[in-house]
Parts: C-alpha cells; sequence; structure tokens
C-alpha cells in the first residue's frame, strides 16, 4: 500500500486550497445567470477583491496554497493568474468551464480537460493535479486524467490519508464538505433562501475540531475555500486566525497538494 511520507519531525499533512471560481460557478449553477449581473458579480468579487486579500494573509503566514481554477476563469483574469503564480502558489485544473463531468460525454470532457490545461499552462506552470467542479466525476474521469499526464486528484470524500486509485495510479487527496467554506457562506436568491450563512466563529470551531482529528490520525487535512466566500473581510481575518493555530502545531507539514502528491510512494 502507497504511504505518504512525511518529512522528519512531520506528523500530519495540511492543504491549503482554493477554487477560484468567480463568475463560472454561478454560470454552472444556472446558465441563465448569464443574464443577471448581479447575480454574476458575487463571483466578480472573488476576483476584485477577495482574491488579493486570501493572497495578503498568505503572504503574512509564509504559506504555500493551491489554487485549483476553471480555464475560463483564467482566460477572464489573466492578471489575477500571474499574480498566483509570482507569490509562489499552484495551479490546480478545475474544468475549463465549471460543468461537472457526470453531464459531460467522454469527448465533451476530454475537451474540457484540454482546453482548461492549456488556458493554466500559459502562465508558465505545470499544471499535474485536478479537482472536479463541485467534486463529481464520471466513468471517464480517471482514465482521461492518467491519458492526459495528471499525477493527482482532489475530488473524492472516501478517506483522510491520501491513496493512490487502484486502476489509475493517480494520486487521490481526499476532501470532505465539511472542510469546505462554501457549505456555511453559499448564499443565493430563490428556492435557497432558507439557507443560513454561518457566523466564522461556528466555522472556525469546525475546523479546528476537524484539523485536529485528522491530525491526532495521521492523516491529510485539505481545506477548500473560495475567494469569493472566504474573501469577506470578517472571514479572512478568521482565516489567518485559523492558519495561525495549524500553524503553531509544528509536527504539521503545510504544504500544496502537488507537493503531497508527490510525497504518496
Amino acid at each position: 500500500m502507497p504511504t505518504l511520507e512525511l518529512p522528519a519531525g512531520k506528523t500530519s499533512a495540511f492543504v491549503i486550497s482554493f477554487d477560484f471560481d468567480a463568475e463560472e460557478v454561478w454560470l454552472a449553477e444556472n446558465p441563465d445567470n448569464i443574464n443577471r449581473p448581479g447575480v454574476l458579480s458575487q463571483g466578480t468579487y472573488g476576483a476584485k477583491i477577495g482574491l488579493g486579500l486570501v493572497l495578503d494573509t498568505l503572504d503574512h503566514l509564509g504559506l504555500p496554497a493551491t489554487f485549483f481554477t476553471p480555464g475560463r476563469v483564467a482566460e477572464r483574469y489573466p492578471d489575477q493568474m500571474r499574480e498566483i503564480v509570482a507569490h509562489g502558489h499552484e495551479l490546480g485544473h478545475h474544468g475549463y468551464t465549471h460543468t461537472s463531468p457526470t453531464k459531460l460525454s467522454k469527448s465533451e470532457e476530454l475537451d474540457e480537460l484540454l482546453k482548461g490545461k492549456a488556458a493554466l499552462e500559459q502562465f508558465g506552470v505545470q499544471v499535474t493535479g485536478y479537482r472536479s467542479p463541485s467534486w463529481e466525476v464520471s466513468q471517464n474521469t480517471f482514465d482521461l486524467l492518467v491519458q492526459n499526464g495528471f499525477e493527482y486528484s482532489s475530488s473524492m470524500m472516501d478517506d483522510i490519508k491520501p491513496y493512490v486509485h487502484k486502476a489509475h495510479k493517480i494520486v487521490e487527496l481526499p476532501v470532505q464538505w465539511m472542510l469546505d467554506d462554501a457549505p456555511y457562506f453559499w448564499f443565493s436568491v430563490g428556492s435557497d433562501w432558507n439557507r443560513t450563512i454561518r457566523s466564522s466563529r461556528d466555522v472556525e470551531e469546525i475546523w479546528r475540531e476537524e484539523f485536529l482529528g485528522i491530525h491526532g490520525l495521521g492523516g491529510v487535512t485539505v481545506l477548500t475555500m473560495h475567494p469569493q466566500f472566504i474573501g469577506r473581510p470578517s472571514r479572512v481575518a478568521m482565516l489567518e486566525r485559523f492558519l495561525t493555530f495549524v500553524k503553531s502545531h509544528e509536527e504539521v507539514w503545510i504544504a500544496t497538494a502537488g507537493d503531497v502528491a508527490r510525497a504518496v510512494n
């Protein structure tokens, strides 16, 4: 069984990741949102304000992160993409559009994969990691990833430790909704009015408890956030507190998703 080979003195791993979706997540939710600039402006905030606040926080703490980004977002916001790369962070694939692979034929999914990869690699990086939109995969997803040179995925919720897919020889960095900011902070009008926006304090408590649990079991904590959600001022302050708490555990290896994936042998 492949295992995670941690650096000397480290007993668990921690990945800070962001899904830089901007407007694409709202278009995937409902294509008619193309005609609703108010709705789309929520995603625009992530590119215009949220991303910069997040990058400042990471710089202040001296921590690396992985930004999974749809190809269309990379094409729409090249300056922001260059800024992410200039700060030394990793770029990961998150579709070309933010369309679930379960809604695509095999040829359509391949097209999304190739166009998204090309859109990211124009910024002078090699993209080896993939996170599926909405954490949904098709029967073709992992075959296509292997065939097109990807080394790892971060899309499944079936473990707390990294593993290698038996049939596809690709590393999986498991995720979980409770370590994602969207279930707590996502809000949209219409049928979702009954959603309650959680306080940052509540979310920080949940994240601390889960981190400590995974850390105690020697796993990998994969924190997943979105600049348009976590990038609100009060939430960025909470993120800094939480990451400072994680950083205070010297036996935790904080690394990019790619670095953790390459340590699975």
